[in-house]
């Protein structure tokens, strides 16, 4: 998702599309060669050149930002005033279909099951959560962000007639949902480009420009960025 929020009187160019690039709307591109031809497809973080405002997918993703969840667990004292996990248990994520690779959790020792949406805490894992009020931790609260494929939503690809790809480069502010869960967004931070083609605070080399500045971060409540592109 793209959203246009204030650019002025600016106007998006389009090039040839990359036959090789699959994107969604907020990625970055970046200009290429191929043959004696230039066209635009994914950046790789290296020469980013602008927001890509077309789809070639054959699944759309969405992110969820700080999932509470809640496991319940059965402790017993280690003798250090923690609870410890006898038993592994499991509880089930909002949304299945997960990207691995996005996946991030607060705490340790737990397994994804990405197909169907479900994070294990292993035995011995530390409870952190009173939740009957006795004074006895019997949960473990874990908060988690990931990406997750929207299910029953088929790809499309709005670049087929036209075979060019439509980038945004004026200097404004737009959102997004096209960026790297795993990193934190606070007000005023750079943002680069991650290695995917989506926006980022992990500068992956020096090499790696800045090309952005966090105006609202994303939330538990807005699975959105906002941001200023230079």
């Amino acid at each position: 998702m793209l959203r246009l929020i204030q650019i002025g009187n600016g106007l998006p160019v389009s090039y040839p599309t990359d036959p090789t690039s699959t994107f969604l709307p907020g990625q970055i591109g970046q200009l290429k060669v191929i043959g004696n031809e230039v066209v635009c497809g994914v950046s790789d973080g290296t020469a980013p050149f602008g927001l890509i405002d077309d789809i070639n997918a054959n699944a759309f993703t969405a992110p969820v930002t700080d999932e509470v969840v809640d496991i319940p667990a059965i402790g017993v004292n280690d003798g250090y005033g923690n609870y410890i996990s006898v038993i592994a248990t499991n509880q089930v994520l909002r949304f299945a279909n997960i990207v691995r690779s996005s996946f991030v959790a607060d705490t340790e020792g737990l397994t994804l099951n990405d197909i169907n949406g479900v994070i294990t805490a292993e035995v011995g894992s530390v409870l952190n959560k009173d939740m009957d009020g006795d004074g006895i931790p019997d949960h473990i609260r874990v908060i988690v962000s990931y990406i997750y494929r929207i299910p029953n939503v088929p790809g499309d690809n709005t670049t087929a007639g036209s075979g060019r790809i439509t980038i945004w480069i004026s200097r404004g502010i737009y959102e997004t949902d096209q960026f790297d869960p795993t990193q934190k967004y606070p007000v005023n931070a750079t943002l680069f480009v991650s290695p995917e083609g989506k926006l980022t605070t992990k500068q992956s080399t020096p090499q790696h420009p800045g090309i952005a500045m966090v105006t609202g971060p994303n939330s538990a409540l807005n699975e959105t960025l906002e941001f200023v592109f230079f």
